[in-house]
């Protein structure tokens, strides 16, 4: 049992790294797109009469903002601790909703009249 802790530990640890990962190389793929952007524009003079790298960058950066809360606040909080609890609350929930119907039908005695029937296709 021990042994399966320590692969799943493993395991979200190795994702989280990934994770983490991607982000920073995002980022610096970030910085250099940036930078190709402005070159792009003022130097190249690409549709020089408008600031247009600006936009693009900001767009970019939305882009990357999003990734770094996906990474570092939502993960957090999303996490598979997460998910494992909120499992463990739904399955809680339906037990006591199945619980309910039963104890709803064996105050009708439903259970009662199933049991006392014969069998029909018995062989004697």
């Amino acid at each position: 049992m021990k042994s399966n802790l320590d692969h799943e530990q493993y395991e979200n640890a190795r994702k989280r790294t990934k994770q983490k990962k991607r982000l920073y190389f995002h980022f610096i793929l970030f910085l250099i797109g940036s930078v190709f952007f402005v070159i792009l524009n003022k130097v190249m003079k690409f549709y020089p009469e408008q600031d247009w790298y600006v936009w693009a960058i900001f767009g970019w950066l939305f882009l990357l903002i999003i990734h770094f809360i996906n990474v570092f606040i939502m993960n957090r909080f999303f996490g598979k601790e997460w998910e494992r609890s909120q499992t463990e609350k739904l399955l809680a929930k339906h037990q006591k909703k199945i619980e309910k119907l039963e104890s709803n039908l064996e105050k009708k005695g439903a259970f009662n009249k199933i049991e006392s029937k014969p069998e029909e296709n018995s062989i004697s």
